[in-house]
């Protein structure tokens, strides 16, 4: 079975209409999707991973609470 597309940092910021400036303020603060750098030094972001922060901040629109990736720190 096919793994789900993984987004490049550029469609990531299309899709929730950030800009760059404001996509690493969030990720600094651990607010932005768990992202993934490849060996080549691109960012890509798991489409679970964006669909999941999509929904905590449908859930939380006006919490401060962070969405975390996974618990080990790791981007499986």
């Amino acid at each position: 079975m096919a793994r789900p597309p993984a987004p490049k940092l550029a469609e990531v910021l299309a899709e929730i209409r950030m800009s760059p400036s404001a996509f690493y303020r969030m990720r600094a603060r651990g607010q932005a999707p768990c992202m993934g750098k490849l060996p080549n030094g691109e960012l890509r972001c798991r489409r679970a991973h964006l669909d999941a922060w999509w929904e905590n901040c449908e859930r939380e629109p006006r919490s401060a609470q962070a969405f975390y990736g996974p618990v080990d720190g790791q981007w499986a």
